[in-house]
């Protein structure tokens, strides 16, 4: 299965620029040689004194060395001098990427376990779709990620897109144990009570109408996930054909919101229909690659297959390409000088991560445009290890020193 190619966003990036700026507070100089009594700028926020000989000339900031000797302010500092009485060091800030947002138009119609022919067998199909579903909103790993739930076909107006406005679920912060709950309240014990339809173009209609909302409200990326077993059906005319749906869909993708689709097969036994070829041309439209196409007839499998697939959805959710921003304090960027570091939500200690503009080796990252870089781009295996991942941080230092040589 082809991992799809949208990718949304990173959790979180520092960034640092070289600066000049004093060391920390009691940051001792070098000890240079002073005559006569002085006070320093740089590196130390306490001050000292000289009698006509050596001392620790720890200068106050802020303060104007005094006359005769040699000042020695390098201190503690990074990098080389860049300006009289003071040193090169790093500065620290953080660029925050935009929220992560899965509106998840879920289908609970009766052919995904209504028990009333052999291929709506809900223990193949519902219950172990379910309860993988239900693993991933309560699952500590999709914490960062935020999503809402529309079940459909609703209970009235079902071929109406304004019937999906509002999602059963809202747009909640993950984990949560709230889709499950609205999972299990919607789905009857018997056949006859299930819901009756696939009304595919209309919750697409309506929950690209959601979305469009909130983004009003909340800046952020943006994305569909369908989940369904089978064709449009019921709603009569063109306005529920597949055709309409794709036409929805790409109308959505248009305005900036994917769409993914994880299609249910239904199980290999005699009479059972195929229902799922449409499924591939949604998932194109709404630029995601391929659909993920989940087989049944072994529960065990079934919910296995469903939760690789989410959580490669999830996964898609990190951008491995980070813009470049503009270094604090409104120093200049140098392409030269600069090293990139990863962390894990696992591990605390960072990784430096190697440039490498051909991306011929493991562990490696490269600038978008190497004559006139904008953003840094993970090379394809360091990317798949941050996809693994939702919380996940990426240092970005901007050195005193040259540390890259960049080919022409």
């Amino acid at each position: 299965m082809r991992l799809p190619t949208m990718a949304i966003a990173l959790s979180m990036v520092n960034l640092a620029s070289a600066a000049c700026s004093g060391a920390p507070e009691g940051t001792a100089g070098d000890g240079g040689s002073q005559n006569g009594t002085g006070t320093g700028a740089g590196t130390g926020a306490g001050t000292g004194t000289g009698t006509g000989g050596d001392y620790d000339d720890s200068f106050g900031a802020g303060d104007v060395p005094g006359p005769g000797g040699d000042s020695g302010a390098t201190g503690a500092s990074s990098g080389g001098s860049t300006a009289a009485g003071q040193a090169c060091a790093t500065e620290t800030s953080q660029a925050g990427f935009q929220q992560v947002y899965l509106a998840f138009a879920f289908d609970v119609s009766a052919s995904m376990g209504s028990n009333d022919v052999a291929w709506r067998d809900r223990s193949l199909k519902w219950d172990p779709i379910s309860a993988a579903t239900k693993q991933f909103f309560e699952d500590p790993g999709s914490t960062g990620l935020r999503a809402s739930m529309t079940l459909f076909p609703g209970p009235a107006r079902m071929c109406n897109g304004d019937t999906y406005l509002t999602p059963d679920v809202a747009m909640t912060p993950l984990p949560s144990p709230a889709f499950g709950e609205a999972m299990d309240s919607v789905v009857p014990p018997i056949a006859r009570s299930w819901r009756i339809g696939t009304p595919t173009a209309f919750v697409i209609e309506g929950t690209t109408a959601f979305i469009e909302e909130q983004r009003r409200q909340n800046s952020g990326e943006y994305a569909i996930v369908l989940v369904t077993d089978g064709y449009p059906e019921q709603c009569t005319g063109p306005a529920n054909s597949v055709e309409a749906v794709v036409e929805r869909v790409a109308a959505a993708r248009a305005s900036g919101i994917s769409t993914f689709v994880i299609g249910v097969e239904n199980p290999p036994v005699e009479g059972a229909p195929a229902s799922l070829e449409n499924l591939r041309d949604i998932a194109a439209a709404g630029n995601t690659g391929e659909a993920f196409i989940i087989d049944t007839g072994n529960a065990a499998q079934t919910s296995a297959a469903f939760k690789e697939a989410i959580n490669e959805i999830r996964g898609a959710a990190v951008s491995c390409t980070i813009p470049i921003p503009p270094p604090p304090d409104g120093r200049s960027f140098d392409k030269q000088k600069v090293d990139v570091k990863y962390t894990s939500a696992v591990s605390s200690t960072p990784t430096t991560l190697v440039y490498d503009q051909a991306c011929a080796a493991a562990g490696t990252w490269r600038y978008d445009d190497p004559a006139n870089p904008t953003a840094i781009v993970l090379c394809d295996d360091t990317c798949a290890v941050v996809q693994s991942e939702v919380e996940v941080s990426l240092g970005v230092d901007f050195t005193c020193e040259d540390v890259l040589e960049i080919p022409l």
